[in-house]
């Protein structure tokens, strides 16, 4: 095994706080990228630099460079955005990207087909808006996100508060952006000389996520995250935050020692510890993590190659107290809660289905001008959610009728008639922008949802809820590992089709069959759904009907693979 940093850390150790020379590459007129080093920087600055898959073959023969564009995203602690933030960044997506914005699954905004002459401008208008693109990408802890609707009781509203604290305060404090992108007085001095007093020099080994969730609801998929707070609210009061860790959902292909993993519930904390806890979570991972091999950098194979025992020793060593037993709870449900919800307040919260949060305006569907519509007329607030949806929140109820009439005009209303199984779909981007792809996603899930839904309703199944997850790659952006039905991508037109996770978000799910094409999926899905229509038991999920019958045998528990113990 390398004891050798990668080459990325030699990167971010020679960027001087992340500045490189992005603001020298941006200024070169003769191509429309920039260097391999600093389009590795410009990650933790929230932009992905990538090209149109779909030319790269003509512009290959016509002698041209691939269509470079920039993917920019926005840091929104837990999804929030005021309707004034919400004008800007439609403007944005029409005047400086491809005329779409995108939801994610990690609550916050996707701008694509940015050109690197608009890519200054548009950072500064998301930084007028009152929103960032610092630390959205990049080896950092990235947006923390939380229950999409915490606005339940006072309680909930803490827990949110608590969230939107972490975003903040754990974002990195380097001054190269505002340096490069919104004109700030430049340091003086050698930039060396800055401090990063939880991060340093090199940062993280990879990335880093938080994610919040208040029981019943895992609309987050906590077990998913990093670092998971489980919120205890009892007698509607915050008592604090169970405490799970080493959750990642990225694998690679015909790679035994990458695999996803659910994070371990291993203490709690009360909200006066929490902070505390975060930044010594952080710490561990910043000087345990792999940083020669970032297959192997995430905190989950940091647990299982220093063992969980060790890791929560050295928490409460750097703490100086033992950490609280887990408290009781329960987790009931994964997806959103479409249509109005009322809130402890007497104010109401409308769900509304955005399919793979694409908001677009597509015949019938014109959903990036009734959002925008919906945004001058609002004076609440939108929550984002992790299944890329979007909430109307904190409506008064004499306003109902109002964005009631606006939804119904712009088809925003389809959530009412759709099929359970749409309702609860997630794709990632994945072709033509996204570099890793290996296959369709989000472009795929229009064609493949109305045969799915033909399968269930000749077995009666129209209105059974299923998880079902779509990834272009095994990197689990949209926590395919975690869907009930989830095909993963191999190739062009191929996939594993993997089965049986749970409907809360506690179990992974097992591959079925490999590497197959569409014909052979909806064969293999076909006698399942006979089966799960004639034997299931009365609010029985999909995925726990395929344990029980059966079909399929609990995973073991995963065994360290040799080649990451330490």
């Amino acid at each position: 095994m390398s004891t050798k940093p990668s080459h990325l850390e030699h990167i971010k150790s020679a960027s001087r706080h992340l500045r490189g020379t992005i603001a020298e590459g941006l200024a070169d007129p003769v191509t429309g990228a920039i260097g391999d080093d600093d389009n590795k920087l410009l990650k933790f600055h929230g932009s992905y630099q990538q090209d149109d898959r779909d030319l790269r073959e003509e512009r290959r023969k016509q002698k041209l460079e691939p269509a470079y564009a920039f993917m920019l995203r926005a840091r929104l602690p837990s999804g929030v955005v005021t309707p004034a933030q919400w004008l800007v960044f439609d403007r944005i997506a029409r005047e400086h990207a491809s005329g779409t914005l995108r939801i994610t699954t990690r609550q916050t905004f996707q701008w694509h087909g940015i050109i690197k002459r608009k890519l200054k401008p548009t950072i500064a208008a998301i930084h007028e808006a009152l929103a960032t693109t610092i630390a959205a990408c990049g080896d950092v802890v990235r947006n923390v996100v939380s229950t999409a609707n915490p606005v339940e009781s006072a309680a909930h509203a803490e827990a949110y508060a608590w969230a939107t604290r972490l975003s903040t305060e754990l974002a990195p404090k380097t001054r190269a952006y505002h340096e490069i992108w919104l004109d700030g007085e430049k340091l003086h001095g050698d930039p060396v000389e800055e401090s990063e007093p939880l991060y340093g020099a090199t940062y993280l080994p990879r990335k880093f996520k938080i994610g919040l969730a208040i029981p019943p609801l895992n609309d987050i998929d906590v077990f998913a995250q990093d670092l998971g707070l489980i919120a205890i609210v009892e007698q509607g009061t915050l008592r604090g935050f169970n405490l799970a860790v080493g959750g990642g959902m990225g694998a690679t292909h015909g790679d035994a020692s990458t695999y996803p993993r659910l994070a371990s519930v291993i203490g709690f904390a009360t909200p006066e510890q929490l902070f505390g806890v975060a930044e010594a979570v952080i710490g561990i991972q910043r000087d345990w993590g792999d940083r020669t091999e970032r297959q192997h950098a995430r905190l989950k194979y940091t647990l299982d190659r220093r063992g969980l025992d060790a890791f929560k020793a050295e928490l409460e060593a750097r703490l100086g107290y033992a950490l609280a037993a887990p408290r009781a709870y329960r987790f009931e449900h994964n997806g959103d809660r479409y249509g109005w919800v009322e809130g402890h307040d007497g104010r109401w919260h409308l769900t509304l289905h955005i399919e793979s949060g694409r908001l677009a305006d597509v015949g019938e569907r014109r959903w990036l001008s009734g959002l925008r519509e919906l945004a001058k007329a609002h004076t609440g607030d939108f929550r984002l959610t992790c299944n890329q949806n979007v909430i109307v929140a904190n409506v008064a109820t004499d306003e109902r009728g109002r964005i009631d009439a606006i939804v119904r005009e712009h088809g925003l209303d389809g959530y009412r008639k759709q099929s359970a199984i749409r309702r609860h779909a997630i794709a990632c981007v994945a072709l033509p922008t996204c570099g890793l792809a290996m296959a369709e996603s989000e472009r795929y899930l229009p064609a493949l949802l109305p045969k799915l839904e033909a399968l269930l309703d000749r077995h009666g199944l129209a209105d059974a809820p299923i998880l079902l997850r779509l990834s272009g790659c095994p990197n689990g952006c949209s926590r395919p590992y975690l869907g009930e039905i989830a095909l993963v991508g191999r190739g062009p037109g191929r996939y594993d089709l993997r089965l049986g996770a749970d409907f809360s978000g506690q179990r992974l799910n097992q591959v079925w069959r490999e590497n197959v094409d569409e014909a052979a999926i909806l064969a293999a899905l076909d006698p399942l759904f006979a089966r799960y229509a004639a034997e299931r038991a009365d609010g029985e999920g999909f995925g726990d009907f395929l344990l029980r019958g059966g079909i399929l045998v609990p995973l073991p528990s995963r065994r360290i693979p040799s080649e990451l113990v330490a």
